[in-house]
């Protein structure tokens, strides 16, 4: 199922047990902020992004190691080097994503994220290390940034894909099957919004976090609730401008997020996580914040 019919998407989801696949990564792979700065073709659509002047390389590069010996501590992460003609190669999960037994290549819709889809050594690690079959979508014309766009449910079998210019209807269905998903719920991001994954988490196919100002329809974010209850968490526009919404499960107990967007959680929103199961875990980020994504877009999943 493919839908933007809420009321469908529901009824078909609440019938979806957990047990589509793991419901987090066995592993990550991250890419190394080399020639990390301001991309102006990105600023174009994502208002997070920070000036030219408060980029700091050096700083975004001493993070970066600490995010990876941080998450190396639940799962094997492994970091590819980065490259001065890419500079937003920092979030490669908009560009390489996995499924069991396959990756999946996105396309991106500025030309010099494009660039990062042709790294043949990560193409390789996929097809000659872990043997998966490979997905390229990055050729065809339609825009679909992975997951970015598209939140999994990965448990569940379960896709959020909010459309905008980074992902049209028909990139939505090629993510739709390349991943193989049960359903997908499409739906427009509120105006200004660039990826759906600084609006919303899934966190290990049990709750989710959601920011309802960053959906155009009331009615999706209503839908996204129901699905998760008692374990939806409303984030509010402070939240979200910290990027607690950009948060990554990656075991059954642990939610991983920014300092910044730690600093920013409500009591609220804390013992929602608590009651969820979830015990929080951050890492300094703020350098590479200033390029508009936070800790989630950094991590690329392994399944």
């Amino acid at each position: 199922m493919l839908t933007r019919d809420t009321a469908a998407f529901l009824a078909f989801a609440r019938s979806c047990p957990p047990d589509f696949g793991r419901a987090t990564a066995k592993a990550a792979f991250l890419v190394a902020p080399d020639g990390f700065g301001l991309a102006a073709e990105s600023a174009s659509d994502n208002r997070y992004m920070a000036e030219a002047a408060a980029f700091d390389a050096a700083l975004a590069s001493a993070q970066h190691r600490q995010l990876q010996r941080a998450l190396s501590t639940e799962l094997p992460v492994i970091c590819f080097a980065g490259d001065p003609a890419t500079p937003d190669a920092v979030f490669p999960n908009n560009v390489f994503a996995t499924a069991p037994g396959r990756s999946i290549i996105g396309r991106m819709r500025h030309p010099v994220r494009r660039r990062e889809a042709t790294r043949s050594d990560i193409r390789r690690f996929f097809s000659d290390t872990l043997g998966y079959d490979e997905i390229d979508l990055s050729t065809q014309p339609h825009v679909c940034e992975l997951t970015g766009a598209l939140v999994i449910d990965r448990a569940r079998g379960l896709g959020y894909c909010g459309l905008s210019e980074r992902c049209d209807e028909a990139g939505a269905r090629l993510m739709h099957d390349a991943f193989g998903l049960r359903a997908t719920l499409m739906f427009d991001l509120a105006p200004g919004e660039y990826h759906t994954n600084v609006v919303l988490a899934v966190l290990a196919g049990r709750a989710a976090m959601i920011c309802a100002d960053g959906f155009a329809d009331p009615a999706v974010v209503d839908t996204i609730a129901a699905g998760y209850a008692p374990h939806a968490i409303p984030l509010t526009p402070v939240e979200r401008a910290a990027f607690a919404g950009n948060a990554i499960a990656l075991g059954p107990g642990t939610v991983w997020m920014s300092a910044t967007a730690v600093h920013a959680l409500s009591s609220s929103t804390r013992a929602a996580l608590a009651s969820a199961g979830f015990a929080v875990r951050s890492v300094t980020l703020d350098a590479i914040e200033a390029a508009g994504g936070s800790l989630r877009c950094c991590v690329g999943e392994l399944y």
